[in-house]
Protein backbone atom coordinates (compact mmCIF):
# COMPACT_ATOMS: atom_id res chain seq x y z
CA UNK A 1 0.00 0.00 0.00
CA UNK A 2 2.61 2.78 0.69
CA UNK A 3 4.65 1.85 -2.70
CA UNK A 4 0.94 2.40 -4.41
CA UNK A 5 0.50 5.70 -2.36
CA UNK A 6 4.29 6.76 -3.74
CA UNK A 7 3.77 5.49 -6.94
CA UNK A 8 0.33 7.63 -7.18
CA UNK A 9 2.15 10.79 -5.58
CA UNK A 10 4.93 10.39 -8.23
CA UNK A 11 2.54 10.00 -11.28
CA UNK A 12 0.34 13.06 -10.00
CA UNK A 13 3.81 15.29 -9.67
CA UNK A 14 4.87 14.41 -13.27
CA UNK A 15 1.15 15.52 -14.26
CA UNK A 16 1.70 18.73 -12.15
CA UNK A 17 4.84 19.54 -13.48
CA UNK A 18 4.19 18.63 -17.08
CA UNK A 19 1.03 20.98 -16.92
CA UNK A 20 1.86 24.28 -16.94
CA UNK A 21 4.67 23.91 -19.70
CA UNK A 22 2.23 22.00 -22.06
CA UNK A 23 -0.87 25.10 -20.90
CA UNK A 24 2.03 27.74 -21.66
CA UNK A 25 3.18 26.63 -25.36
CA UNK A 26 -0.61 26.08 -25.86
CA UNK A 27 -1.63 29.53 -24.94
CA UNK A 28 1.36 31.25 -26.87
CA UNK A 29 0.10 29.49 -29.99
CA UNK A 30 -3.00 30.41 -29.67
CA UNK A 31 -2.26 34.07 -28.88
CA UNK A 32 0.07 34.58 -32.10
CA UNK A 33 -2.49 32.69 -34.44
CA UNK A 34 -3.62 36.00 -36.92
CA UNK A 35 -1.72 38.19 -35.36
CA UNK A 36 0.53 40.50 -36.95
CA UNK A 37 4.79 41.22 -35.71
CA UNK A 38 5.78 44.77 -36.47
CA UNK A 39 9.85 44.59 -36.61
CA UNK A 40 11.15 47.94 -36.28
CA UNK A 41 14.04 48.93 -37.79
CA UNK A 42 15.90 52.40 -36.44
CA UNK A 43 17.23 52.94 -39.61
CA UNK A 44 16.88 53.74 -42.85
CA UNK A 45 16.28 51.93 -45.69
CA UNK A 46 19.61 50.67 -47.51
CA UNK A 47 21.86 50.08 -44.96
CA UNK A 48 22.99 46.85 -42.96
CA UNK A 49 20.83 47.07 -40.19
CA UNK A 50 17.56 47.32 -42.43
CA UNK A 51 18.61 44.37 -44.85
CA UNK A 52 19.42 41.98 -42.43
CA UNK A 53 15.80 43.24 -40.05
CA UNK A 54 14.23 42.87 -43.43
CA UNK A 55 15.65 39.26 -44.21
CA UNK A 56 14.68 38.12 -40.65
CA UNK A 57 11.45 39.66 -41.01
CA UNK A 58 10.64 36.98 -44.18
CA UNK A 59 11.47 33.93 -42.26
CA UNK A 60 10.67 34.16 -38.19
CA UNK A 61 7.05 33.57 -38.62
CA UNK A 62 7.61 30.77 -40.26
CA UNK A 63 8.45 28.92 -36.94
CA UNK A 64 6.21 30.75 -34.62
CA UNK A 65 3.45 28.55 -33.48
CA UNK A 66 0.37 29.97 -35.16
CA UNK A 67 2.50 31.69 -38.10
CA UNK A 68 1.56 35.32 -37.50
CA UNK A 69 2.88 37.78 -40.16
CA UNK A 70 6.31 39.79 -39.29
CA UNK A 71 6.16 42.97 -40.87
CA UNK A 72 8.98 45.07 -40.90
CA UNK A 73 9.08 48.79 -40.80
CA UNK A 74 11.78 51.69 -40.41
CA UNK A 75 11.77 54.41 -37.66
CA UNK A 76 15.27 56.41 -38.35
CA UNK A 77 16.32 58.58 -36.35
CA UNK A 78 18.68 59.78 -33.27
CA UNK A 79 21.36 56.62 -34.49
CA UNK A 80 18.41 54.27 -33.84
CA UNK A 81 17.12 56.07 -30.35
CA UNK A 82 13.72 56.97 -31.68
CA UNK A 83 12.66 53.40 -32.35
CA UNK A 84 14.13 51.78 -29.05
CA UNK A 85 12.50 54.59 -26.90
CA UNK A 86 9.19 54.01 -28.58
CA UNK A 87 9.33 50.07 -28.61
CA UNK A 88 10.31 50.23 -24.81
CA UNK A 89 7.83 52.59 -23.58
CA UNK A 90 4.99 52.77 -25.58
CA UNK A 91 4.45 49.22 -27.67
CA UNK A 92 2.75 46.55 -27.03
CA UNK A 93 4.62 44.50 -24.45
CA UNK A 94 2.70 41.36 -25.28
CA UNK A 95 5.53 39.94 -27.72
CA UNK A 96 3.94 41.38 -31.24
CA UNK A 97 6.36 43.63 -31.00
CA UNK A 98 10.33 43.34 -32.14
CA UNK A 99 13.24 45.96 -32.21
CA UNK A 100 16.64 46.30 -33.89
CA UNK A 101 18.96 49.41 -32.91
CA UNK A 102 22.29 50.23 -32.50
CA UNK A 103 24.71 47.58 -30.61
CA UNK A 104 26.00 50.58 -29.07
CA UNK A 105 22.80 51.02 -26.70
CA UNK A 106 24.21 49.65 -23.48
CA UNK A 107 27.32 51.17 -23.67
CA UNK A 108 25.23 54.53 -24.24
CA UNK A 109 22.90 53.71 -21.35
CA UNK A 110 26.03 53.22 -19.25
CA UNK A 111 27.85 56.17 -19.95
CA UNK A 112 24.28 58.68 -19.77
CA UNK A 113 24.09 59.69 -22.73
CA UNK A 114 21.13 62.22 -23.46
CA UNK A 115 18.06 60.86 -24.70
CA UNK A 116 18.65 57.33 -23.17
CA UNK A 117 15.33 56.47 -22.11
CA UNK A 118 15.37 52.60 -21.80
CA UNK A 119 16.82 50.25 -19.84
CA UNK A 120 19.04 48.10 -22.14
CA UNK A 121 18.99 45.04 -19.71
CA UNK A 122 15.01 45.21 -19.22
CA UNK A 123 14.93 44.66 -23.20
CA UNK A 124 14.16 40.75 -23.59
CA UNK A 125 16.69 39.77 -26.07
CA UNK A 126 15.86 37.43 -29.17
CA UNK A 127 18.79 36.52 -30.79
CA UNK A 128 21.81 38.25 -32.68
CA UNK A 129 21.85 37.13 -36.41
CA UNK A 130 25.76 38.90 -37.09
CA UNK A 131 28.43 40.31 -35.53
CA UNK A 132 28.52 43.92 -37.08
CA UNK A 133 31.71 45.00 -38.00
CA UNK A 134 32.70 48.72 -39.36
CA UNK A 135 35.08 49.94 -41.40
CA UNK A 136 36.30 53.10 -42.79
CA UNK A 137 36.81 53.15 -46.73
CA UNK A 138 38.10 55.97 -48.35
CA UNK A 139 37.42 57.03 -52.14
CA UNK A 140 40.33 55.81 -54.64
CA UNK A 141 41.01 59.56 -55.42
CA UNK A 142 41.43 60.74 -52.13
CA UNK A 143 44.76 61.03 -51.16
CA UNK A 144 44.50 58.90 -47.92
CA UNK A 145 45.66 55.43 -48.32
CA UNK A 146 46.48 54.23 -45.31
CA UNK A 147 45.49 55.07 -41.50
CA UNK A 148 48.71 56.53 -41.20
CA UNK A 149 47.84 59.24 -43.60
CA UNK A 150 44.73 59.84 -41.58
CA UNK A 151 46.89 60.85 -39.20
CA UNK A 152 48.80 63.03 -40.36
CA UNK A 153 46.16 64.59 -43.17
CA UNK A 154 42.46 65.88 -42.54
CA UNK A 155 40.01 64.13 -44.36
CA UNK A 156 36.35 64.58 -44.85
CA UNK A 157 33.83 61.62 -44.24
CA UNK A 158 29.69 61.94 -44.39
CA UNK A 159 28.36 61.15 -41.27
CA UNK A 160 24.50 60.23 -40.38
CA UNK A 161 23.31 60.24 -36.89
CA UNK A 162 25.87 62.06 -34.69
CA UNK A 163 25.14 58.63 -32.09
CA UNK A 164 25.23 56.07 -34.73
CA UNK A 165 28.50 53.64 -34.68
CA UNK A 166 29.30 55.35 -38.11
CA UNK A 167 29.99 58.50 -36.61
CA UNK A 168 30.91 57.45 -33.12
CA UNK A 169 33.72 55.06 -34.29
CA UNK A 170 35.36 57.70 -36.16
CA UNK A 171 35.26 60.07 -33.54
CA UNK A 172 36.90 57.68 -31.05
CA UNK A 173 39.48 57.30 -33.23
CA UNK A 174 40.72 61.60 -33.19
CA UNK A 175 40.55 61.35 -29.72
CA UNK A 176 42.24 58.15 -29.18
CA UNK A 177 45.13 57.87 -31.86
CA UNK A 178 45.10 61.31 -33.58
CA UNK A 179 43.54 60.85 -36.73
CA UNK A 180 42.00 64.45 -38.46
CA UNK A 181 38.59 62.31 -39.73
CA UNK A 182 36.22 65.62 -40.28
CA UNK A 183 32.86 64.30 -40.04
CA UNK A 184 30.34 66.07 -42.62
CA UNK A 185 26.93 65.65 -40.55
CA UNK A 186 23.04 65.10 -42.09
CA UNK A 187 23.26 62.42 -44.64
CA UNK A 188 20.25 60.72 -44.04
CA UNK A 189 21.62 56.86 -43.97
CA UNK A 190 24.82 54.99 -45.47
CA UNK A 191 22.57 54.80 -48.80
CA UNK A 192 22.81 58.57 -49.37
CA UNK A 193 26.62 58.86 -47.56
CA UNK A 194 28.16 56.27 -50.09
CA UNK A 195 26.32 58.04 -53.27
CA UNK A 196 28.19 60.89 -51.36
CA UNK A 197 31.50 59.67 -51.69
CA UNK A 198 31.03 58.38 -54.95
CA UNK A 199 30.11 62.07 -56.31
CA UNK A 200 32.92 63.63 -54.70
CA UNK A 201 31.27 65.47 -51.73
CA UNK A 202 33.41 63.81 -49.54
CA UNK A 203 36.43 61.70 -49.13
CA UNK A 204 35.22 58.54 -47.83
CA UNK A 205 32.87 57.16 -45.05
CA UNK A 206 32.27 54.39 -42.10
CA UNK A 207 29.79 52.01 -42.08
CA UNK A 208 29.14 48.43 -41.31
CA UNK A 209 31.19 45.91 -43.95
CA UNK A 210 27.90 44.17 -44.66
CA UNK A 211 26.69 47.03 -45.97
CA UNK A 212 29.00 47.46 -48.25
CA UNK A 213 28.88 44.08 -49.63
CA UNK A 214 25.04 44.06 -49.45
CA UNK A 215 24.63 47.52 -51.60
CA UNK A 216 28.49 48.29 -53.43
CA UNK A 217 29.74 44.80 -54.27
CA UNK A 218 31.57 46.48 -57.06
CA UNK A 219 33.51 48.98 -55.05
CA UNK A 220 35.55 45.84 -54.15
CA UNK A 221 35.67 44.01 -57.04
CA UNK A 222 36.83 46.98 -58.92
CA UNK A 223 39.00 48.44 -56.20
CA UNK A 224 37.26 51.88 -55.66
CA UNK A 225 37.67 52.07 -52.13
CA UNK A 226 40.47 51.79 -50.12
CA UNK A 227 39.59 49.87 -46.76
CA UNK A 228 41.57 51.49 -43.85
CA UNK A 229 40.95 50.12 -40.62
CA UNK A 230 37.97 47.78 -39.28
CA UNK A 231 36.13 47.97 -35.55
CA UNK A 232 36.48 44.91 -34.61
CA UNK A 233 38.27 42.76 -31.71
CA UNK A 234 40.26 40.65 -34.45
CA UNK A 235 40.43 40.91 -37.74
CA UNK A 236 37.58 39.25 -39.79
CA UNK A 237 38.45 36.72 -42.40
CA UNK A 238 37.28 38.59 -45.38
CA UNK A 239 39.84 41.69 -44.33
CA UNK A 240 42.68 40.04 -42.78
CA UNK A 241 45.37 42.90 -44.48
CA UNK A 242 42.88 45.44 -42.69
CA UNK A 243 44.33 46.52 -39.16
CA UNK A 244 41.84 46.85 -36.28
CA UNK A 245 41.34 49.77 -34.23
CA UNK A 246 42.46 47.80 -31.28
CA UNK A 247 45.69 47.20 -32.71
CA UNK A 248 46.39 51.03 -33.72
CA UNK A 249 46.70 51.34 -29.88
CA UNK A 250 49.88 52.80 -28.20
CA UNK A 251 49.50 52.11 -24.54
CA UNK A 252 47.64 49.33 -22.60
CA UNK A 253 44.90 52.52 -21.65
CA UNK A 254 43.91 52.92 -25.12
CA UNK A 255 43.61 49.31 -26.05
CA UNK A 256 41.37 48.95 -22.59
CA UNK A 257 39.43 52.31 -23.90
CA UNK A 258 39.19 51.00 -27.56
CA UNK A 259 38.31 47.45 -26.51
CA UNK A 260 35.39 48.36 -23.79
CA UNK A 261 33.55 50.54 -26.86
CA UNK A 262 34.54 47.68 -29.64
CA UNK A 263 32.74 45.08 -27.48
CA UNK A 264 29.45 46.31 -28.96
CA UNK A 265 30.29 44.70 -32.34
CA UNK A 266 29.85 41.49 -30.41
CA UNK A 267 26.28 42.88 -29.52
CA UNK A 268 26.17 43.62 -33.82
CA UNK A 269 22.32 42.74 -35.42
CA UNK A 270 20.57 41.63 -32.34
CA UNK A 271 16.52 41.75 -32.26
CA UNK A 272 14.93 42.61 -29.07
CA UNK A 273 11.60 42.80 -27.75
CA UNK A 274 9.81 44.38 -24.91
CA UNK A 275 10.23 44.75 -21.36
CA UNK A 276 7.22 42.40 -19.56
CA UNK A 277 6.53 39.74 -22.20
CA UNK A 278 5.31 36.99 -21.27
CA UNK A 279 8.00 33.85 -20.73
CA UNK A 280 5.82 31.36 -22.88
CA UNK A 281 5.80 34.00 -25.80
CA UNK A 282 9.85 35.15 -25.56
CA UNK A 283 10.43 31.61 -25.15
CA UNK A 284 8.41 31.10 -28.39
CA UNK A 285 10.72 33.98 -29.97
CA UNK A 286 13.64 32.66 -29.00
CA UNK A 287 12.79 28.97 -30.24
CA UNK A 288 11.63 31.06 -33.95
CA UNK A 289 14.85 33.31 -34.10
CA UNK A 290 17.04 30.04 -33.76
CA UNK A 291 15.09 27.75 -36.19
CA UNK A 292 15.12 30.95 -38.61
CA UNK A 293 18.77 30.89 -38.49
CA UNK A 294 19.15 27.62 -39.87
CA UNK A 295 16.63 28.22 -42.89
CA UNK A 296 18.45 27.14 -45.56
CA UNK A 297 16.14 29.46 -47.49
CA UNK A 298 17.56 32.29 -45.31
CA UNK A 299 21.59 30.70 -46.00
CA UNK A 300 20.83 31.27 -49.57
CA UNK A 301 18.86 34.66 -49.38
CA UNK A 302 22.02 35.91 -47.17
CA UNK A 303 24.80 34.03 -48.77
CA UNK A 304 23.61 36.07 -52.47
CA UNK A 305 23.65 39.43 -50.69
CA UNK A 306 27.08 38.71 -49.48
CA UNK A 307 26.02 38.72 -46.07
CA UNK A 308 27.22 37.00 -42.83
CA UNK A 309 25.44 34.84 -40.68
CA UNK A 310 26.95 33.95 -37.43
CA UNK A 311 23.94 33.66 -35.05
CA UNK A 312 23.97 34.32 -31.40
CA UNK A 313 21.17 32.95 -28.99
CA UNK A 314 18.93 35.41 -27.17
CA UNK A 315 20.15 34.19 -23.90
CA UNK A 316 23.66 34.88 -24.45
CA UNK A 317 22.91 38.19 -25.68
CA UNK A 318 20.73 38.98 -22.41
CA UNK A 319 24.47 38.44 -20.80
CA UNK A 320 26.71 40.03 -23.72
CA UNK A 321 24.27 43.29 -23.01
CA UNK A 322 24.65 42.89 -19.21
CA UNK A 323 28.26 42.83 -18.98
CA UNK A 324 28.56 46.51 -20.17
CA UNK A 325 27.18 47.46 -16.87
CA UNK A 326 30.62 46.04 -15.58
CA UNK A 327 32.65 48.45 -16.94
CA UNK A 328 34.86 49.98 -13.93
CA UNK A 329 34.26 53.13 -12.65
CA UNK A 330 37.93 54.25 -14.11
CA UNK A 331 37.39 52.75 -17.16
CA UNK A 332 34.34 53.99 -17.19
CA UNK A 333 35.49 57.58 -17.20
CA UNK A 334 38.10 56.93 -19.67
CA UNK A 335 35.74 55.46 -22.11
CA UNK A 336 32.93 58.82 -21.62
CA UNK A 337 36.35 61.13 -22.09
CA UNK A 338 36.83 59.78 -25.85
CA UNK A 339 33.16 58.86 -26.31
CA UNK A 340 31.32 61.72 -28.74
CA UNK A 341 29.65 64.12 -26.43
CA UNK A 342 26.66 64.52 -29.07
CA UNK A 343 23.77 65.73 -26.18
CA UNK A 344 21.17 63.38 -28.23
CA UNK A 345 21.72 60.52 -30.04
Amino acid sequence: MPFQACGKLALAAVVLACAPVSASAQSASDFYKGKTITLTIGYPPGGANDVYGRLLAQYLGKYIPGHPSVVPQNMPGAGSFIAVNQIYNAAPKDGTAIGLGAPTLALDEKLGTTGVRYKTAKLNWIGRINPLINIIMMWKTAPIKTIADAQKTKSTLAGTGAGSTVSIYPTVLNHVIGTKFKLIMGYRGSRDAMLAMERGEVEGHSTAWAAVKAAKPQWIRNKDVNIIVQFALKRDPELPNVPTAIELARTKQQKQVLTAILSATRIGISFFTTPGVPADRLAVLRTAFDKAMKDPGLLAQAKKMRLGVRPMAGADVQKLVAKVADLSPALLAQVRAVYPKTGSK
